[in-house]
This record gives C-alpha cells, sequence and structure tokens, in this order.
C-alpha cells in the first residue's frame, strides 16, 4: 500500500490566512465585486479539494515565495485531512456564491461568514475544523478489508 500524500502545515497556514484575507473582503466588498472575490475562492477550494492541495494558487505561492525563506518543515502532515478540509471550504463558499446569484445575500453572507471562521482559525491557531471533521467520519466509517 502507498504512503498518502503528504504537505507542509506551515503552508497550509499560509493558505488559510490568505483565503481568510480574500473572505473577508467578500464581507466588506460592494457587489458585484464581492461575487467576483467570492468566485475566485471557489475556484481556487475547487483545484485544492478535486485537483491537488500543491496546485492551488496559494500553495504555488507558498511553494514559491515563502518556503524557499523559512526552508523545510520539521515535519509534514498527511494530506486526506486538509484536503477534505477544502472540501468543505469548496461546500460553504458555492453555496454562498450561489446564494449571492440568487439573490439571497443573507445567506450567502452567512455562508462567507462560517468559511472565514473556520480559515481564521486555521490561520491563527493552527486549528483546521474540517481536518478535524475528517478525522470523525474516519472514526465512524467502517475499515475496507
Amino acid at each position: 500500500m502507498s504512503q498518502p500524500a503528504q504537505v507542509d502545515p506551515r503552508g497550509l497556514r499560509v493558505n488559510a490566512g490568505i483565503t481568510a484575507v480574500v473572505l473577508a473582503l467578500v464581507l466588506i466588498t460592494p457587489e458585484p465585486l464581492n461575487v467576483v472575490l467570492l468566485a475566485v475562492q471557489v475556484a481556487v477550494f475547487a483545484v485544492s479539494a478535486l485537483v491537488n492541495l500543491q496546485a492551488s494558487p496559494y500553495a504555488v505561492f507558498f511553494a514559491k515565495v515563502v518556503r524557499p525563506r523559512i526552508g523545510r518543515p520539521a515535519e509534514l502532515e498527511d494530506a486526506r485531512p486538509p484536503r477534505f478540509a477544502q472540501l468543505v471550504g469548496l461546500g460553504f463558499t458555492a453555496a454562498a456564491l450561489i446564494a449571492f446569484l440568487a439573490g439571497a445575500t443573507t445567506v450567502g453572507y452567512v455562508a462567507t461568514v462560517f468559511a472565514l471562521v473556520a480559515a481564521l482559525l486555521n490561520a491563527s491557531v493552527g486549528l483546521c475544523l474540517g481536518c478535524e471533521l475528517y478525522l470523525v467520519l474516519r472514526r465512524f466509517t467502517p475499515a475496507r478489508a
């Protein structure tokens, strides 16, 4: 059995910080610019969740600009929980985008705030809510033979 992909946890926190900034801008920027910003964030989450964590623009920025300045990490971590977290973020931001486009701005703002809170927790203290949800779901999923 092959080893799961590994990621630099510092990169995940940088990604969460950039995400938090983008989502905060969605909340304070007037329409339609906020919808454009939200669509960009949805696309970033889609790349991270559906393609590869390292393929997202934020991860490329970390790899090219930040990591060369701070060196290799002391340890890597399993990419599966953060990738699942990106899928959760995709769900919330896609729901927000659909709500904004449908004229349900309150729903759009609420879904954006949920995603923002999760990103802020990850960026500031390293608590990844989506990762924790992944681990809980794994505990309740029967093991495959």
